[in-house]
């Protein structure tokens, strides 16, 4: 293919349509339903210690999969066929490393180690075989980004023919690694490090992907609350439990989506160097906002199951940390995104009153315990409403800078 006929693989920036998230971005999306539910089920069945670092480490994987991969649709066409194709290849890759996700520390390892690796590298390769003589500076950035995803991928193949105390380790390095090269502009010994400037980002676009996974994962979560509730008796008290998972979901919503999501939007569209607000809003302060929707849907399916019995460390554990993780996202992402210079005192208060829900954990019920975060929840929504019906200087974007 020419250089000139690999131009049109790219998104036509002077297009009306050339931000809007397509057919085929929302069809890739589903294979990562298919990863948070794994994500979610392993969870709930290794909620130690151990199993909440063994499955922070995959979201972690998962995430980077995921984002890294919007970052890249954002430049490609996905209305072009060859794009289309390579695509639906990473779906293929996609679903068998999220596949074994639940037993990526026992018997699967090996398979979602190759195809975790194998789905980022051939994602980083299809963009320099498309960058090669269209965009000099992007094809050198790729050519960093590959340099960094191939020394992530040793640590994830490595890993897996270890043992699962030794193989944790292994992949707790890839992560990092996964983790440090955008913040470091993916400096790279003999090329130099990126810049920001350099991405060529559509913001609108990165703002409306980043808006769907939050809904991706909200529905997850109403999946697995109602996937328990199906498998229950339907008692009062697992009723309250269901209206108390529900309430919580729908505040969560209601905390992203009525202001700071269109806010956000607005800032990185008409933002200077929107390469720079994807980087820090949208990829690292959403990971926290993603994390607290799952580790709040295993919270859900844990009162569905045992409303009454008395609340124990570890299901504090995740019904406290869950909207903690998700609040404290949510704050980092509206401060990055508005006219505000602190966080918003109603996520700080928020974050103060499930902290202190803690004290009550020996004396009440998961039930109970529930309806305090789902409650605690509430007073972030409606705080913020209230600062927004006296401030709504507050609603608006941020200037672009």
């Amino acid at each position: 293919m020419s250089k000139e006929t690999r131009a049109t693989l790219f998104r036509q920036r002077d297009d009306e349509d050339g931000a809007k998230v397509t057919n085929i971005e929302l069809f890739f999306d589903l294979v990562f339903v298919f990863a948070i539910t794994q994500l979610s089920h392993r969870l709930f069945g290794h909620l130690t210690v151990w199993g909440v670092l063994e499955t922070s480490v995959l979201f972690l994987g998962v995430w980077w999969a995921w984002i890294n991969t919007c970052w890249v649709t954002n430049r490609l066409d996905p209305e072009h066929p060859t794009v289309r194709v390579f695509l639906m290849g990473l779906m293929l890759i996609g679903l068998i490393l999220s596949s074994a996700v639940t037993n990526a520390f026992s018997s699967a390892g090996v398979m979602f180690a190759w195809g975790y690796a194998a789905f980022q590298i051939v994602r980083t390769l299809f963009m320099l075989w498309a960058l090669r003589g269209a965009n000099p500076e992007n094809f050198s950035n790729f050519q960093r980004i590959f340099v960094w995803t191939l020394a992530s991928a040793i640590f994830w193949i490595i890993g897996a023919y270890y043992g699962e105390h030794v193989r944790v380790g292994f992949w707790a390095i890839a992560v990092v690694i996964e983790f440090i090269g955008p913040a470091v502009l993916f400096r790279t010994p003999g090329l130099g490090k990126s810049s920001t400037e350099d991405w060529d980002i559509v913001g609108e676009h990165v703002a409306e992907r980043c808006s769907g996974f939050i809904i991706i994962a909200l529905g997850e979560a109403m999946l697995v609350t109602g996937a328990t509730l199906s498998n229950l008796d339907h008692d009062w008290a697992t009723s309250l439990g269901f209206a108390s998972a529900f309430v919580a979901s729908a505040t969560m919503w209601w905390i992203y989506f009525d202001v700071g999501a269109k806010r956000g939007s607005d800032h990185i569209e008409n933002a200077d160097d929107p390469g720079s607000i994807a980087l820090n809003a949208y990829t690292y302060f959403h990971m926290p906002i993603v994390a607290g929707i799952i580790v709040s849907a295993v919270s859900d399916a844990m009162v569905l199951s045992q409303p009454l019995d008395a609340a124990t460390w570890p299901y504090a554990a995740v019904t406290l940390g869950g909207p903690a993780l998700y609040v404290a996202g949510t704050a980092f992402f509206k401060r990055a995104t508005s006219k505000m210079d602190w966080l918003p005192i109603s996520h700080l208060v928020g974050l103060g009153l499930l902290a202190a829900a803690a004290a009550a954990v020996p004396l009440v019920s998961n039930l109970a315990l529930s309806f305090i975060s789902t409650s605690a929840l509430i007073v972030v929504a409606l705080w913020e409403m209230e600062a927004l019906r006296r401030h709504p200087e507050l609603a608006e974007a941020q200037p672009a800078a």
